[in-house]
C-alpha cells in the first residue's frame, strides 16, 4: 500500500497493491495495521456504507457534526465516479478548499477523508456502487451538509446539464449560512 498527497495535506488517496493474473484479481481493501502504520495514526472503523447511483447522480455535499464528525474511507467497485472532499475546519489554513479525485473500479483507488470535511461525489457511468467506511456512527441530529453548487466553494463537477439529486440535497443551505459544528 501506498499514499499519495492531494492538494489538501489531511487528504489521501490509498493505493493497494494489487495481484492479476488470469483468474481476475486479488488486494487487500483493507488491513488495520497497515493503514495505521501508513497514515500514521489509529483509526477504529464502526460502520460500513454502500450506495448504487445512475449515471448523473450527484450526492453531497454531507457531513456529520459534533459528537459525531466522522472519516471515510471511500472506494467506488463499480463504475466511475468524480469524488470530492471539502475542508469545513473553519481554524485550517484550507478551510472552504476543495479537492476531487477519480476512482474507479478499475484503478481500486481509495480516498481518506479525515474528521472535519463535507464529502460528495458524482456517477460518472451508468451504474456505480461505492463503499465507504466510517470511524463513527451515522446520526440523524447531527447530519448536515451545504449546496452541491455553491459558488464560495465553486466545485468544477464534470457535467454539463445539472445532475440528478435527492430533494434533500436540492434544500441544502449554502456554505456561507452552513453550520461547522466539528
Amino acid at each position: 500500500m501506498k499514499v499519495l498527497d492531494t492538494e489538501i495535506q489531511d487528504v489521501k488517496i490509498i493505493v493497494s497493491d494489487v495481484f492479476v493474473d488470469e483468474r481476475g484479481f486479488f488486494f487487500e481493501s483493507y488491513n488495520a495495521r497497515v493503514f495505521e502504520e501508513t497514515l500514521g495514526r489509529k483509526v477504529q472503523f464502526v460502520q460500513d456504507n454502500h450506495s448504487k447511483s445512475a449515471k448523473g447522480v450527484l450526492r453531497g455535499m454531507h457531513y456529520q457534526m459534533m459528537p459525531n464528525c466522522q472519516a471515510k474511507l471511500v472506494r467506488c467497485i463499480a463504475g466511475e465516479i468524480f469524488d470530492v472532499a471539502v475542508d469545513i475546519r473553519t481554524e485550517s489554513p484550507t478551510f472552504g478548499k476543495w479537492v476531487a479525485v477519480t476512482l474507479s473500479a478499475q484503478s481500486k483507488y481509495q480516498l481518506w477523508i479525515p474528521e472535519g470535511f463535507a464529502h460528495g461525489f458524482l456517477a460518472l457511468t451508468e451504474e456505480v456502487e461505492v463503499v465507504y467506511k466510517t470511524n463513527a456512527y451515522y446520526s440523524k441530529g447531527s447530519e448536515s451538509g451545504f449546496l452541491w453548487s455553491d459558488p464560495t466553494v465553486g466545485i468544477e463537477w464534470p457535467i454539463s446539464a445539472s445532475p440528478i439529486l435527492s430533494e434533500k440535497d436540492k434544500g441544502l443551505p449554502a456554505f456561507e449560512r452552513s453550520n461547522f459544528n466539528l
